[in-house]
């Protein structure tokens, strides 16, 4: 890792929504008013919500190094996953992050909607990495939430922030995992810290045909309901015959057990989950499939004859 035992930490930040976004840059604030870690950032240089684990194969990425007081900082034009793998590869720094902290996200990642999220995908692939992560995100409320929450939600994080780190330098920290925290809407009146499950919530959707204009899609994956200026569709490479369609929110499916990610944040608890990168089907599906695909090749088997 980056230091020894004398020096202070280095922390990595990168996040989804872009190097400029107030979540990315009020935790950045908050890590160098302690004077506790080196910070660094490698940040997409733009809007890269909900890209899930993208990564760019095709092309090389450029990296602008830009001013952000306190750190060393890299704009990319990659995506979450891009600027965490160029981060801790030692080909843009000259040495590994002890940590690398992806967020702090405008609007949760709970639930189904981590497989959505760059900023989980941040913190997983830094975990592919083999470098301790934690991704960051913040139940931003439109209309209700402001600015400033985002320094309560990074000064909220400070406690795990150094909790992790002092188990990375003791070479305790679980090495099968890395952690996805959410913070409730209203900080100032949190209920504390709980340990959590990611559970199946997930927003409802359908498609509509539209025209050029509609509504500006938050980053929380939110219809953004009092914007002024609608967001036009891109039409350079679209023509008077093509029909445009675009997602719409129609509701929500709501976790029922009592110790998932969702409902334990709007209960108002800080939730800390761990995640892993394995993808295993609930075991009831297992024990399904594990009963039935011996009978399955078996009737293919005789068929063929």
């Amino acid at each position: 890792m980056a230091n020894n035992n004398t020096e202070k930490p280095t922390v990595m930040v990168t996040n989804d929504d872009g190097i400029e976004g107030p979540g990315l840059l009020s935790l950045v604030h908050v890590l160098v008013s302690t004077n506790l870690y080196n910070v660094l950032v490698c940040a997409p240089d733009s809007e890269n919500s909900a890209v899930s684990h993208c990564i760019t194969w095709r092309r090389p990425i450029a990296a602008k190094q830009v001013d952000i007081a306190g750190v060393t900082a890299f704009a990319v034009s990659g995506t979450p996953a891009d600027c965490a793998s160029l981060g801790v590869s030692k080909a843009l720094f000259p040495s590994v992050p002890n940590l690398v902290i992806s967020g702090i996200n405008k609007g949760s990642n709970c639930g189904y909607h981590i497989t959505y999220s760059g900023t989980v995908a941040g913190a997983r692939e830094a975990f592919f990495n083999g470098v301790p992560a934690v991704s960051v995100s913040y139940d931003w409320v439109e209309g209700k939430s402001r600015i400033n929450d985002f320094t309560l939600a990074a000064e909220a994080c400070l406690p795990i922030i150094n909790a992790i780190l002092v188990e990375i330098k003791n070479q305790t920290f679980p090495q099968g995992c890395f952690l996805n925290v959410d913070l409730p809407t209203n900080l100032a009146t949190h209920k504390g810290y709980k340990l959590t499950k990611q559970g199946n919530s997930i927003i409802k959707m359908k498609w509509k045909q539209v025209t050029s204009k509609m509504p500006k899609m938050l980053s929380s994956m939110e219809m953004e309901k009092d914007s002024a200026a609608s967001t036009g569709i891109d039409t350079s490479t679209t023509s008077k015959e093509d029909h445009l369609f675009a997602r719409e929110v129609i509701g929500f499916r709501h976790d029922s057990d009592d110790d998932t990610d969702h409902k334990c944040v709007q209960e108002g608890y800080i939730t800390i989950t761990p995640l892993g990168a394995f993808t295993n089907a609930e075991i009831d599906c297992s024990t399904y499939f594990k009963e039935r695909l011996p009978n399955v090749a078996d009737r293919i088997s005789s068929s063929a004859l």
